[in-house]
């Protein structure tokens, strides 16, 4: 739906959030929310809130708002919630680690079904009841299981390697935990995560807060 319509990618990084707030307020038993006390939960305005979810049919009814099961039970099929994708781990260290562990993966749909690594601490170690395989392995494994998202742990240096490996496999999907940002064929949808860009865009909220307060 979001290709057919050309949807902005923009649009599409909020619809996770609605996600959030939305299981939230199921949580909390509220059934309906008008799209300002949404915008006053969310800190966006009601009119971007509107808009967005205009891209993909409006849900809202004029005077009564949004019903918030619906219109959660709406965005998890626009986000493919409610189908399961299977997914691979490559490099067991530290991240692939808190990955493996991460218990609302599986919530959402994300099946860990293998780990992969090459050092010979990590082969044959076992985290959250999966047993680590050398990466010689990989396409014997692929044969056998389906596998839509490889999630790419492993050194920058080796990261364009592995990640054309996995792609000439048939695995479609890469989760890239790198530093660099990999761009590979049209087929291939690709998710880069930068922690650090985060981290600093943090830093500098941080200091302007602090500096603020100095002037005041």
């Amino acid at each position: 739906m979001a290709e057919e319509k050309k949807i902005s990618m923009a649009v599409i990084r909020r619809l996770p959030r609605y996600f959030r707030y939305l299981s939230d307020l199921m949580k909390l038993d509220i059934k309906r929310i008008s799209s300002k006390e949404l915008s006053e939960r969310m800190q966006i305005t009601a009119s971007q809130i509107r808009q967005d979810l205009n891209c993909f049919g409006g849900f809202g009814q004029q005077g009564y708002g949004y019903n918030v099961e619906y219109l959660y039970d709406e965005i998890s099929k626009i986000l493919g919630t409610d189908r399961r994708f299977s997914c691979i781990i490559v490099g067991a260290g530290n991240m692939g680690n808190a990955l493996a562990n991460y218990e609302n993966f599986s919530k959402r749909g994300f099946d860990i079904v293998g780990i992969f690594d090459v050092s010979p601490d990590k082969v044959g170690t076992v985290i959250n009841n999966i047993k680590v395989l050398h990466m010689d392995m990989l396409p014997e494994f692929v044969k056998t299981h389906h596998v839509d998202i490889a999630m790419l742990t492993v050194p920058n240096s080796k990261v364009n390697e592995v990640a054309i490996q996995v792609t000439e496999l048939g695995i479609k999907g890469i989760w890239n935990f790198s530093p660099t940002d990999l761009r590979l064929g049209d087929d291939v949808i690709v998710e880069n995560v930068h922690l650090s860009d985060s981290l600093m865009v943090l830093g500098y909220r941080l200091k302007e807060s602090m500096e603020g307060r100095k002037t005041s």
